[in-house]
């Protein structure tokens, strides 16, 4: 499958706690592209969601 090019930026601050917590996330688990796991992980959650509230016919 080709590759869709990525070419819109998204900027999100995160508070010290947040940014610990990433940083221990990524460490454990051997993250070395922190934008592809945030990416990922953001597409799943809301993907998920509009899964939920499509009105289903039961």
């Amino acid at each position: 499958m080709k590759k869709a090019p990525r070419n819109n930026k998204v900027t999100i601050l995160l508070n010290d706690a947040e940014q610990r917590a990433l940083d221990r996330f990524c460490e454990r688990y051997h993250v070395d592209n922190r934008s592809k796991l945030i990416r990922e992980t953001l597409i799943r959650a809301i993907l998920k969601q509009m899964d939920e509230d499509n009105p289903t016919l039961f």
